[in-house]
């Protein structure tokens, strides 16, 4: 769970996230039946690996304050992928 806005602060080579069983959801996804559904969740669900390599890393330095947008970007992207499944 990430629950700080900075975990990532500075993490410039945080370019993509790798689902554990990551395979095993997109199989289960994969046997559903509604075709568009299924299309939806495995566009948003690779979405990230999208988003990841140009959000802003932040600065190491907490003085001034920017954590970047990483952390973000991922507490954004559960949300998102949970809302779809729920």
């Amino acid at each position: 769970m990430i629950t700080d806005d900075n975990i990532f602060q500075g993490c410039k080579n945080l370019k993509q996230v790798d689902l554990v069983e990551g395979g095993r959801v997109h199989e289960i996804i994969a046997a559903l039946l509604l075709e568009e559904w299924k299309i939806v969740m495995k566009d948003k669900i690779d979405s990230i690996n999208q988003i990841l390599p140009t959000a802003p890393a932040g600065s190491y330095d907490n003085n001034h304050g920017d954590v970047g947008e990483k952390a973000r970007a991922v507490q954004s992207w559960i949300s998102s992928v949970l809302h779809k499944i729920i």
